[in-house]
């Protein structure tokens, strides 16, 4: 979808629901200047001016309630009575429920809400935005995954809390997976890949590696990483000359699969997880990448919310 020269991403299965608001954001048509550029950056960063994310996020809210509205007086209303609602991300499993807007923006990395008119917000540059919908009880939750959030599964403690407050069934959940870094560019540290082999037992599953060849292939395997064993404690086994030992393996994390497990296993069904294919580090042209931008990036949202009466 494209308003004002802002473009906004949507899920087509969410799009079916009239009364929901969702988009997930571009870094086109903004004010902000990031790399020479003009970008539509939504965070209160260190590099850009205040008043600049202002005038985006008001953008990008008046692009993203123009949605499915023809009625110029039905527009006017939804945007009067629209709030957006953000969180201060700390890489937790914190989920935080809003009847209304606050002052402050609360710690957390996930936001749950029944009230219209309470547009949830997640801030991303490379970490997963996830909407869940409870299509029967018109509930909404934003997510914000990263592998730290991922590893405490906060997507399932998301839909736990919706279940809590709302009585949201899983089968009446339809999720939508942002853009966020794929496992074409997402590659981890060992210490990842242990604690998250210690926390799923399906982990093997969302960890892969590029072909070994060479002196590659004496590198530690997944199952070795995993368990912290040395596959090759005398080094000279290798043949390799000294201080040309095998250098570390190349790991990249599934962040999209880690979070579909999660979500399934919670009970949503298979058809009811959607995810956008668009990769953030490979997509610079259209998406912020804190990894490939090397920190001087702005940031997406990811946003979910019922449209106001």
């Amino acid at each position: 979808m494209r308003a004002n020269g802002i473009e906004i991403l949507q899920a087509k299965r969410l799009a079916e629901f009239p009364w929901l608001v969702h988009g997930f954001s571009t870094r086109l048509g903004g004010t902000s200047d990031v790399g020479g550029a003009r970008a539509l950056n939504l965070g209160f960063t260190e590099w850009d001016k205040r008043e600049r994310v202002q005038a985006n996020r008001a953008r990008f809210l008046a692009a993203l309630l123009a949605a499915k509205t023809s009625a110029k007086k039905k527009k006017s209303r939804g945007a009067a009575r629209a709030a957006l609602v953000t969180l201060r991300q700390v890489h937790s499993d914190v989920v935080r429920s809003f009847a209304s807007k606050e002052t402050q923006a609360p710690k957390g990395d996930a936001a749950v809400t029944q009230m219209p008119g309470l547009l949830l917000a997640v801030q991303t540059a490379d970490c997963l935005p996830i909407l869940l919908v409870d299509a029967k009880r018109r509930a909404v939750a934003a997510v914000h995954a990263g592998w730290r959030g991922t590893l405490r599964r906060i997507a399932a403690k998301t839909l736990g809390r919706m279940r809590m407050e709302f009585g949201t069934r899983p089968a009446d959940v339809v999720a939508a997976i942002g853009p966020g870094i794929g496992s074409c560019c997402y590659e981890v540290g060992h210490e990842v890949v242990q604690a998250f082999a210690a926390q799923f037992a399906d982990a093997r599953e969302w960890f892969t590696s590029p072909p070994l060849s060479g002196l590659q292939k004496y590198a530690p395997t997944f199952d070795d990483l995993a368990t912290g064993v040395e596959p090759l404690p005398l080094k000279w086994l290798s043949m390799a000359p000294p201080g040309h030992e095998p250098p570390p393996p190349r790991l990249y994390l599934d962040l999209v699969a880690a979070n579909r497990w999660q979500l399934r296993n919670a009970g949503v069904a298979a058809k009811n997880i959607v995810s956008s294919e668009l990769c953030t580090a490979c997509r610079t042209d259209l998406l912020f990448s804190h990894r490939r931008q090397q920190g001087r990036t702005g940031r997406l949202v990811g946003v979910a919310g019922i449209r106001g009466m």
